[in-house]
């Protein structure tokens, strides 16, 4: 615990007034105040003025307002770990009075959320270089907004982002938010970054860096994406668009998301003219993916080919094409009553609920769409290289299947032993009696 007294060093007739701070031991840095007394109004048992004129009475008064001052920046700095010494009292000293201006550095953590948001186009990226893209300035600004619901009128700083902060935090988003895992994670990983970028400037917790939360793949969402079989893509083929020209591009892109394996920005942005490239007596898409950063080659198939070669459609934002692809699939029927997950308006979150099949489909669909109706056609690591997936493990989940090869290699081997003992000759062994 830290205590301060005033001291004299002279007994000149007009000697400053000195703070001393002592802390523990070997640290007790000392500091002038700034004011100055004779030492015969100076009470060597008190060590303040001696109460005996105006003047005196109005010196102590500034001596203790300015010793609870130092003794609050200093509770504040010691738990920040701020190192304390003389040019920390002098400048302390000189704050309090006025005479410098302090250096405000911000510490409340909407501040620092803020500042990442203005400051996005200067900000490392994942790929290597600058500048946050869209949707990561999106996902920042999303978590001020749950930041600033979450303290409500309290103001929550830096500093109080240790474990305990995150975890509160945490269980909010989870329990009275009710976010999906992928979001939740999301926002508290956006969170880490926030605090890390305000590291440079203020003090953080201690504990911060042994912060850690479960990684949730983002293929968790994409579970919950509807996909179309190939009688769905039939009836949309064949559906009556009543000769709309803006739900005939958009049927365009809908087939082409279900052919290459691409889903929303990846589609509209990549599958162009440029990207078709001639291999042997065929074609191919080559693209960098926007989401990891993945370098992928896709192979034309008969149902691309035939668009790319009437004519590619023309592009438009994601937001209307999902609008028109939900139009389309009402128009073709597709209307199955299946289990998904939609963004509930109210509430603007996402609610699982028994809709029919149409309100689900989305660009989102088409890579998902590619996976199902090729698995088991194709050998699945070939598929993979097409959606992007890293992991089997992670390709069977996203499809909604088991790894079973096993029990095909199982069966298959009793069934050749069934075969080898069927088409090998019984040879019964017959014992000659001889007459006696």
């Amino acid at each position: 615990m830290a205590t301060i007294s005033f001291e004299l060093f002279s007994n000149a007739e007009n000697v400053p007034i000195y703070l001393r701070l002592s802390i523990k031991r070997g640290l007790t840095p000392r500091a002038k105040t700034g004011f100055f007394i004779n030492p015969k109004d100076w009470s060597n048992t008190t060590r303040l003025p001696k109460q005996n004129t105006s003047t005196n009475k109005n010196l102590t008064t500034d001596l203790l307002d300015l010793k609870i001052n130092i003794l609050k920046k200093y509770n504040v700095a010691s738990k920040n770990g701020v190192e304390i010494d003389i040019n920390w009292l002098k400048y302390n000293i000189d704050v309090h009075f006025g005479r410098v201006k302090e250096n405000h550095i911000q510490t409340n953590v909407l501040y620092w959320i803020e500042h990442v948001i203005n400051n996005a186009h200067l900000m490392e990226n994942a790929k290597g270089g600058y500048g946050l893209s869209k949707n990561r300035l999106k996902s920042y600004k999303g978590l001020f907004q749950s930041f600033k619901e979450y303290q409500n009128k309290k103001t929550i700083h830096i500093l109080d982002l240790n474990k305990m902060g995150f975890d509160a935090f945490k269980k909010w988003l989870f329990d009275v938010k009710k976010y999906s895992p992928t979001t939740a994670i999301k926002k508290l990983t956006d969170l880490q970054k926030v605090v890390r970028v305000a590291s440079e400037f203020t003090e953080i917790s201690k504990d911060f860096h042994t912060i850690k939360f479960k990684r949730v793949s983002p293929y968790d969402d994409d579970m919950d994406v509807i996909f179309l079989n190939e009688n769905d893509i039939k009836k949309i083929e064949e559906a009556d668009l009543k000769g709309s020209e803006a739900l005939n591009n958009a049927r365009k892109w809908l087939i082409l998301g279900c052919y290459t394996g691409q889903r929303g920005t990846d589609l509209t942005n990549r599958i162009i003219e440029p990207n078709f490239k001639k291999y042997g007596e065929g074609l191919i898409i080559s693209i960098k993916q926007g989401k990891g950063n993945k370098n992928i080659t896709i192979p034309v198939l008969p149902k691309v080919k035939e668009i790319y070669e009437k004519g590619l459609p023309y592009k438009i934002s994601t937001q209307k094409l999902n609008e028109h692809i939900k139009t389309i699939c009402k128009l073709a029927k597709i209307d199955e009553m299946v289990m998904g997950t939609k963004i509930d308006k109210e509430t603007n979150r996402n609610k699982k609920e028994l809709r029919p099949k149409h309100e689900y489909i989305s660009t989102h669909s088409g890579r998902r769409t590619f996976a199902c109706i090729h698995y088991r056609k194709l050998p699945t690591p070939v598929i993979m290289r097409v959606t992007g997936h890293k992991k089997e493990s992670t390709f069977l989940e996203y499809i909604n299947q088991s790894n079973d090869e096993h029990l095909d290699v199982f069966l298959e081997y009793y069934q050749t032993q069934e075969l080898k003992e069927r088409r090998e000759p019984q040879l019964n062994i017959v014992k000659n009696v001889s007459n006696q």
